[in-house]
């Protein structure tokens, strides 16, 4: 079994945005941002559409969990903090879609 490291990428930013709605860890928007953006670097092209989609979905939807109650805030927070990760991809793609559109 091989070792993808843009895997673990992922799974290192579901567990700070799952343990971030519960404790403060400081510079977590800067570190899913960074988490995001090294991964969105290596996201195949037939996986671009998905990762942009993911991205407004969380950004757009997470805070309608609000109404929940208990659970609500928690869930929130969580798929909020991970929005941020999965805006750093699609920032990613964004980006190298634009350069090699444009590159000398």
């Amino acid at each position: 079994m091989t070792v993808n490291p843009y895997k673990i990428l992922g799974w290192v930013g579901i567990a700070i945005a799952l343990i971030g709605a519960f404790v403060d860890i400081p510079y977590m928007g800067a570190i899913l941002l960074v988490l995001g953006l090294i991964g969105g670097y290596a996201i195949a092209a037939e996986d671009h559409v998905r990762v942009l989609v993911t991205a407004l979905v969380l950004a757009g939807l997470s805070g309608q969990f609000m109404n929940l109650p208990e659970l609500g805030e928690p869930l929130a927070r969580i798929f909020s903090n991970y929005a941020i990760a999965v805006a750093g991809a699609a920032l990613m793609i964004v980006t190298k879609n634009v350069w090699r559109r444009f590159k000398p």
